[in-house]
């Protein structure tokens, strides 16, 4: 029996204090929250908390803080629960993880505020050889590129896709946008990268400034992308109730990267990225709340070409 594919996820974990709101409260007043969750966050560890659930391998590459901390421990546990290998990850003494309060609406919206300690990028990842042993795929987190551009080419080198998760603006000179074989954006970030308002325009603009596989998720409009042709191309949204934004584009990017490890085609993974995520929305919990396998393919299975819905923002 051929084991499930092995996605490395590289980024920097974070622990993150949710609370739901009806309504994130006003500068300078107080608000009485209807829910508390501490859970476990950042974008790479969501992704593998999503590839983990849909059957892959997942394994997390990045920085920590001191051991003794109680966030780093408190991270740890939960993805060993998770069945997520944490070998690669380097602890840094000195430095602390990441924390984030998070305060999430009668929409789903979040509103987030986080701490990443500057320390966390002085960290050096372990040799590639050992990072990339069994690996069929590469998730990154976009900021994390100043200290992974070497392995991602040295991935690119062995024909393992690197796949770029951006949940920000990119410079045009970020060499993260030519180490990638595939790069998913959100529409704001994708208008941001460019400068140009409009989100066809833009990944068509910057599908002249790197040869990876470009796309973009537009909420209700769903993603849209370019083929090899240059062609821009809809992936629909899939028809659900959003209760819980948090993590939906992460979830996203861990679904696209092992739908690529196991053979789908962009096309293919896209969809199977789109239901995984639009299943994410209607749960609270970040990317905790992450669904299963059974899940997504009995949503694909009954939604067979999408439908205006609510679409993850990346």
């Amino acid at each position: 029996m051929t084991a499930p594919p092995r996605i490395l996820c590289i980024g920097i974990p974070v622990r993150d204090l949710t609370f739901r709101v009806e309504s994130v409260p006003a500068r300078g007043s107080k608000a009485n929250a209807s829910g508390l969750a501490e859970i476990c966050g950042g974008n790479a560890l969501n992704a593998a908390i999503a590839i983990a659930r849909l059957g892959g391998r997942a394994s997390l590459a990045g920085p920590m803080g001191d051991a003794a901390e109680t966030s780093s421990s408190f991270i740890l546990d939960h993805m060993a629960r998770e069945g997520i290998e944490t070998r690669h990850i380097v602890r840094m003494p000195g430095v602390m993880t990441p924390v984030s309060a998070i305060t999430i609406d009668a929409t789903g919206e979040r509103t987030l505020t986080i701490y990443r300690d500057p320390g966390l990028w002085r960290v050096t990842l372990p040799d590639a050889d050992a990072l990339l042993a069994d690996c069929q795929a590469i998730l990154v987190e976009s900021r994390c590129g100043v200290f992974c551009i070497d392995l991602c080419h040295a991935a690119r080198r062995r024909g393992i896709p690197v796949i770029a998760g951006v949940d920000r603006a990119m410079a045009l000179d970020d060499a993260l946008l030519r180490a990638a074989s595939h790069i998913l954006f959100a529409s704001e970030q994708v208008q941001e990268t460019a400068g140009i308002a409009d989100d066809g325009r833009a990944l068509k603009h910057l599908s002249g400034v790197t040869p990876a596989f470009l796309a973009a998720t537009r909420g209700p409009q769903g993603t849209i992308w370019l083929n090899e042709r240059g062609e821009l191309k809809e992936t629909p949204a899939f028809p659900v109730q959003a209760v819980d934004t948090l993590g939906a584009g992460d979830v996203f990017h861990g679904a696209f990267a092992l739908g690529l490890a196991e053979g789908q085609d962009a096309r293919e993974a896209l969809r199977f990225a789109s239901a995984a995520a639009a299943l994410k929305c209607t749960r609270h919990g970040g990317g905790s709340s992450a669904p299963q396998r059974f899940e997504v393919m009995e949503l694909l299975r009954t939604v067979p070409s999408g439908g205006a819905a609510v679409a993850p923002r990346l």
